[in-house]
């Protein structure tokens, strides 16, 4: 028994060694060994005598389980008892491998699904950036691993998890059914071949990581696997990001939306995400100054405003004509100005002489906005039209630039044109010669009419420079309009003959948007397709098509030097993008807005960029730069269909859908952190002014006070004093559309003033070369 005993020490030794040697442990594996049994310290004993076999993994396992929980160590001893759970031939833990089949990717995204639906709602915002990557990812790895009808199935049940934002994608997806169509797709080969960028703040990232190792053998290594392989989580040391979290409460005060790291989310070239960083070359920088003027037109100009300085000699104090004529020619020759022949343009004719007198004469005789207006306000004078009877059907509005005209395109396929005066409608065909109406229908397309464009026009000079001849006096009217429709279709429309006079058809599906160039000759189309067409007026082709949005386009503008368009897609991209007319490349994204882009304008100095959205955003931009300049707030919910600045660049004014146009400073704040709140409660309007309702399709506008009227198709309309009028209120007043219900709606400090209707959404905004606003919408009573 002794013997036993003494054999079994050394072995009780080996086998219980984690105890420090001896204890009564060691004794009692000792005792039992000589009964012959079977335990724990036995086993050693029994080897000692019997020969050099080592102890078995599971006695050994119990031995250090044992000995940590006697020491204390719990949390050890919890993850040693479950890697140790179960164990392989080796005597070690077992790797309880997942399904190698397909079933494990669907397994994965549940897990994961209900691991970010379960956690705190501060931290859901920025974890569900992480299910669109796992679930395209998933599909790209079943289709090229020859799994169709799992990833199939994969689409269909997960699809109304991501079909609201990214149905585009989905759809593009079910097409894929071959390897090599992953390899072919544009977008799917992007995918594959660049990092998915995920940020994430520094909490998050670690908790995910801890997440994934627990879960391994339950889906966390499929989950991990698709992070390392195609996706980068870039981690950040900041707040979580969510509408009611401390870090938005702190982005709002300051006015700021997205980091660095949010604005790159995505795949470059699909999402958002792609910066300039990816586009910009050092080697052709921007031209953004203006297009210089044709020698032979510039010379022509001059010689003529030398006499009509000399005809009539300029006021005390005020430049002549030649003077301001010079510094406009000495802007030309800025050294960011492109050439001339960058961009072909038809010669120049009569006309043009005309027109470039009339501009220079208009730009020195303008209302001046000078200097900051820190909010402070400026006399800002607003004419506003408000269209009655329109039953709902107006899509579109715009004024001619010679403001003789107004048009809009309704959702009953035809156009409408009004004369801004009343008076009757001019006409050279001879049928027509007797014809008195103030306004007339152009029809033709078979769709709703999205968009409009008058050719460019200015007020006529009071006489013929080149002759007595009343007949061969240059006409500067408005000649031509453009419509686009969702019939696919581009209408060139003469207003001296009042038929279509030409046809464009390239894009494929409707075309949503048609702007002329701030030149003439050249005009520019966007649509359902995704593309931004360039078009000749002498060409039935488009010269150029720009490709690069992953959604359709919602809204465009050109730049003042007809050099570069600038282009807004809706839906999932959300992105602006500057486009080169010479070579069709993007050279400029601009992204940050988060709802649906309505309007867009360049600044008249070629420097700034100006979007608006449906969430009443309006987006300030540098252009060389790319980068977000700031943000204003003010107009409620609905969107803004209209901007358009001042002739100086330092005035924007927007029209929306909430029934109010608002002044805004262009320039920074003096305090950025200082916000107004909005008052809540109707505003009182004004008495009514006395004005006249055309009957019909028509419009409304200032009537004179010794209640002269408007002649519509040879009759006179009746006066009527319920006109919608608008008065100016200071910064900071907020103007509700009279319903009980209100929702206050933060303005930025940089709002200068507000003009509130009575029930007319503001649907065009037109700052003149005289820096006076026109203004039109659609009368609704049920607002």
């Amino acid at each position: 028994m002794s013997n036993n005993v003494q054999s079994a020490g050394p072995g009780g030794s080996a086998g219980g060694g984690p105890y420090g040697g001896g204890g009564q442990p060691q004794s009692a594996g000792g005792a039992t060994n000589a009964a012959g049994g079977s335990g724990g310290g036995v086993a050693a004993g029994s080897t000692a005598n019997t020969g050099n076999a080592p102890p078995s993994a599971q006695n050994l396992n119990q031995i250090v389980t044992d000995y940590l929980k006697k020491k204390g160590f719990t949390k050890t001893e919890a993850v040693f008892r479950q890697e140790t759970a179960h164990l392989g031939p080796d005597g070690r833990p077992a790797q309880r491998n997942e399904d190698p089949g397909p079933k494990k990717y669907i397994k994965a995204f549940n897990l994961l699904r209900g691991w970010v639906e379960n956690n705190l709602d501060i931290y859901k915002f920025e974890l569900r950036k992480l299910m669109w990557p796992l679930f395209i990812y998933s599909f790209i790895e079943l289709i090229s691993q020859g799994y169709n009808e799992e990833a199939k199935q994969l689409l269909l049940t997960l699809r109304p998890y991501f079909e609201s934002v990214h149905r585009d994608t989905l759809d593009l997806l079910a097409k894929i059914t071959l390897p090599q169509h992953i390899r072919e797709n544009q977008t799917t080969r992007l995918y594959r071949e660049s990092k998915y960028r995920i940020p994430l703040n520094q909490s998050l990232a670690g908790n995910l990581f801890h997440f994934l190792e627990r879960e391994a053998d339950f889906g966390g290594a499929t989950i991990t696997y698709i992070l390392q392989t195609y996706c980068t989580v870039d981690v950040s040391a900041r707040g979580p990001i969510e509408p009611y979290s401390f870090e938005a409460i702190y982005r709002r005060a300051q006015n700021i939306d997205l980091d660095e790291v949010d604005a790159q989310e995505g795949i470059p070239g699909v999402f958002t995400g792609v910066s300039n960083k990816d586009i910009l070359d050092a080697a052709a920088p921007l031209k953004l100054g203006p297009l210089p003027m044709e020698p032979e037109l510039r010379d022509d100009v001059r010689a003529e405003l030398e006499e009509e300085d000399n005809r009539h000699p300029p006021a005390d104090g005020r430049p002549t004509l030649v003077d301001e004529f010079d510094r406009k020619i000495k802007r030309e020759e800025s050294p960011d100005a492109p050439a001339r022949s960058d961009l072909p343009l038809p010669p120049s004719r009569a006309r043009d002489v005309v027109m470039e007198m009339q501009k220079v004469r208009e730009n020195r005789d303008r209302f001046r906005i000078e200097g900051r207006t820190g909010g402070i306000g400026v006399p800002v004078t607003v004419c506003m039209y408000s269209f009655h009877n329109t039953l709902g059907s107006a899509s579109c509005l715009e004024f001619s630039n010679d403001h003789e005209l107004v048009a809009m395109g309704t959702m009953d396929s035809y156009i409408r044109v009004w004369s801004l005066d009343g008076k009757p409608l001019k006409s050279t065909l001879e049928s027509e010669k007797n014809l008195l109406v103030n306004n007339r229908k152009l029809i033709g397309h078979s769709g709703p009419v999205y968009g409009i464009s008058f050719a460019d026009s200015i007020a006529n000079l009071d006489r013929n420079i080149y002759g007595d001849g009343g007949n061969s006096k240059p006409d500067t009217s408005t000649k031509l309009l453009l419509s686009c429709s969702a019939d696919g279709q581009v209408r060139l429309w003469s207003l001296e003959i009042w038929s279509c006079l030409c046809v464009y058809k390239s894009h494929d599906g409707p075309i949503f948007r048609v702007l002329w160039s701030p030149h003439g000759h050249y005009f520019a189309t966007a649509g359902w397709d995704k593309t931004i067409r360039v078009f000749a007026q002498d060409h039935a082709s488009a010269q150029r098509i720009m490709v690069g949005h992953d959604t359709s386009i919602s809204a465009i503008t050109w730049h003042v030097n007809g050099m570069y368009i600038f282009s807004a897609s809706d839906e999932t991209d959300k992105s602006i993008r500057m486009w080169s007319v010479t070579t069709g490349n993007c050279v400029r994204i601009f992204t940050g807005h988060t709802e649906y882009i309505s309007a867009l304008k360049c600044a008249p100095n070629g420097k700034i960029l100006a979007s608006a959205d449906t969430g009443g955003n309006i987006f300030f931009w540098d252009i060389e730069k790319g980068a977000r300049i700031k943000r204003c707030r003010g107009h409620g919910k609905g969107g803004i269909p209209s901007l358009d600045f001042s002739a100086e660049s330092n005035v924007l004014v927007s029209g929306g859908l909430d029934g109010t146009l608002r002044v805004w400073d262009v320039e920074l704040p003096t305090d950025p952190n200082k916000a107004n709140p909005l008052v809540l409660g109707p505003v009182q309007p004004p008495p009514p002014a006395d004005g006249i309702i055309v009957a019909g399709d028509s419009i409304a506008v200032a009537a004179p006070s010794d209640g002269r009227s408007i002649t519509v198709g040879g009759q006179a309309a009746p006066t009527a004093s319920a006109t919608t009028t608008v008065a100016a209120v200071s910064a900071g007043t907020g103007v509700t559309g009279g319903k009980k219900k209100t929702k206050e709606v933060q303005i930025t400090p940089d709002q200068i003033s507000a003009f509130p209707t009575k029930k007319t959404p503001v649907m065009k905004v037109h700052f003149t070369r005289m820096n006076l606003v026109l203004a039109a919408g659609c009368f609704d009573a049920e607002r």
